[in-house]
């Protein structure tokens, strides 16, 4: 039920590695409660561990179709074809770049009470999956843009996704 403070780039935690969960207890589910929140008050899609201040393998992902808590997770495979699209991040706010990532991938990961599952995701769920993971490992999506979007081409795209959104 908390909103923590999602820290940006330049903050030296988001270069760090993050380290395993091995407790699943009361403070994880209080954590992911408020990485969650979090994503949510700040109209994100993912939000990794590392992005406020927790360096520990967790993440949590809700592209439209219902929360994902992910401890511990890693992905298994990936697809040889691609997505090449608009990417930004809660920790390099004001941004945004062109990024190819995998069209699907098969991850694992833990639940909340250690159980694990695996799942496939496909598109914009693969996307932020990749995105989110790769901060566990300290990297940003910047480090692997094809280019960045200059702000007229973030505006005009922003413009767009408003007026399909009226359209539905």
């Amino acid at each position: 039920m908390g909103k923590r403070q999602i820290l940006v780039d330049g903050d030296p935690i988001l270069r760090k590695t993050s380290k395993n969960v091995d407790k699943f207890n009361l403070r994880l589910h209080l954590l992911l409660r408020d990485m969650a929140d979090t994503m949510y008050e700040a109209d994100g899609v993912g939000l990794a561990a590392p992005q406020i201040g927790v360096l520990r393998r967790i993440v949590v992902i809700d592209v439209g179709d219902g929360l994902f808590e992910m401890v511990n997770p890693e992905i298994l495979e990936k697809s040889e074809e691609t997505q090449t699209g608009r990417e930004g991040c809660l920790s390099v706010p004001g941004r945004a770049g062109i990024v190819t990532r995998p069209q699907r991938v098969k991850f694992r990961a833990q639940d909340r009470h250690g159980s694990w599952y695996e799942q496939e995701a496909e598109g914009l769920f693969a996307r932020a999956v990749c995105h989110e993971l790769a901060h566990l490992d300290g990297q940003l999506y910047t480090d692997i843009m094809d280019r960045e979007m200059t702000r007229e081409e973030i505006e005009a795209d922003n413009a767009r996704h408003a007026k399909e959104e009226n359209q539905d």
